[in-house]
């Protein structure tokens, strides 16, 4: 069978999807922020790079992850057949390394030898050391205080792969407010320093990049599901907090116009609390860490904080291409409260003996909703974008709050 290749959307001259991206960042940074589109863009066309990332993927992460039938999911949804693609199954366990794999091999042939990374649920701040290990480089990881108490499991694991943590005690101590911190760090080291940013957020090139590293995930499963079915699936679904995940997958659909794309923030308490992380279903544009995008802020432009029981997910803004996508009306975003993923974890573990990360069951819990909606001869895709063995502390004081 012939696999139609899609060719990324670029964004423009200015760096933006639509209205949405750019860079809003201090002068400091200009130049290093071209100096990095330069060596990315020349890393892309040198096909030693290239393929120097194919191997790694291949022969370090596993890839190609699996795309897996959830056959008693299946059966038990009485709707369409439920696939998962599983990123859980990578190296350090979640779609992340992907990404920083790609960024690891930029820095050093850009000639940096220090990295540094922002995380939430640890997940990127694991990859980012386990590359930094890898390559031979310095690492510091920069995690709120309230993520370091949350993903106690995580934090040692970086630490025990040589990266520095360092807790950052500003603002909610989550995800935006180490975000903000390792920004502080690259205005004054920007001249040794790499900063791998893990999602599709932050000024121009990073939406971009980042989605490029991690398209990989769609493009397979566009594959996948086309020799397994013989052809496209009905529904794709994943999570959003940043967004790397789904953009990295959706972009293998976006011209597909019978596929119908759904991205799933998570809702928190409820979205008419104000304990949520909706970004784009309670957000408006504005501002935040470089780019125009969709965020969470009050009538004087003030960020608002993010809730979600989820650390992943816990993040005010959202990737510029996303918002894009939102306007477009090309991808539909839902949203999925804690209580619902927390029911899609037990639910997912107990059929198909699979543990998702508290992000994934997100999407676990809209998919589910969609399959029982349709009929046997229809297909949803679920990314199934870490495993849960980081969150069993939170699903454990979750599932015994409900």
């Amino acid at each position: 069978m012939t696999v139609k290749t899609i060719k990324s959307r670029s964004a423009d001259s200015l760096g933006r999807f639509g209205k949405f991206g750019g860079r809003f960042v201090p002068e400091t940074l200009m130049t290093a922020l071209a100096e990095l589109e330069t060596g990315y863009r020349s890393a892309l066309a040198d096909a030693k790079f290239r393929e120097e990332l194919k191997t790694l993927l291949m022969e370090y992460s596993g890839r190609p992850t699996p795309l897996t039938l959830a056959q008693r999911l299946t059966e038990l949804t009485g709707g369409a057949r439920i696939y998962l693609k599983r990123e859980d199954l990578n190296h350090t366990g979640a779609h992340k390394i992907n990404n920083t794999l790609g960024q690891g091999l930029l820095a050093r042939r850009m000639g940096k030898r220090k990295l540094i990374a922002e995380t939430g649920a640890g997940q990127h701040g694991v990859a980012s050391a386990t590359v930094a290990a890898l390559l031979g480089m310095e690492c510091k990881v920069f995690m709120g205080e309230e993520d370091v108490r949350r993903q106690q499991l995580n934090v040692f694991r970086m630490e025990l792969l040589g990266a520095e943590v360092i807790p950052v005690t500003s603002g909610s101590r989550t995800l935006k407010d180490a975000t903000n911190e390792a920004i502080r760090h690259w205005v004054s080291h920007v001249e040794d320093t790499f900063y791998l940013i893990g999602s599709v957020v932050g000024p121009h090139p990073y939406p971009e990049m980042v989605r490029n590293f991690q398209r990989v995930i769609g493009d397979e499963t566009r594959s996948q599901v086309l020799e397994k079915e013989g052809r496209l699936p009905d529904e794709v679904v994943a999570c959003v907090g940043g967004g790397s995940n789904a953009i990295g997958m959706f972009t293998a659909f976006l011209e597909d116009h019978s596929v119908r794309l759904h991205g799933v923030e998570a809702a928190g308490e409820g979205i008419s609390t104000d304990r949520h992380a909706a970004t784009l279903t309670k957000g408006s544009p504005g501002v935040i860490h470089g780019s125009l995008t969709y965020l969470l802020q009050d009538e004087h432009g003030q960020i608002l904080p993010a809730h979600s029981i989820s650390a992943g997910l816990d993040y005010p803004g959202v990737g510029p291409e996303h918002a894009d996508l939102k306007e477009k009306g090309r991808v539909r975003y839902t949203t999925a409260e804690d209580g619902e993923a927390l029911e899609a974890v037990r639910l997912l573990s107990r059929t198909e003996g699979i543990l998702p990360a508290l992000e994934s069951a997100h999407a676990v819990a809209e998919a589910i909703k969609l399959a029982k909606k349709g009929d046997p001869d229809s297909i949803v895709v679920i990314c199934l974008s870490g495993r849960g063995d980081k969150d069993v502390d939170s699903i454990r004081q979750g599932l015994e709050g409900l």
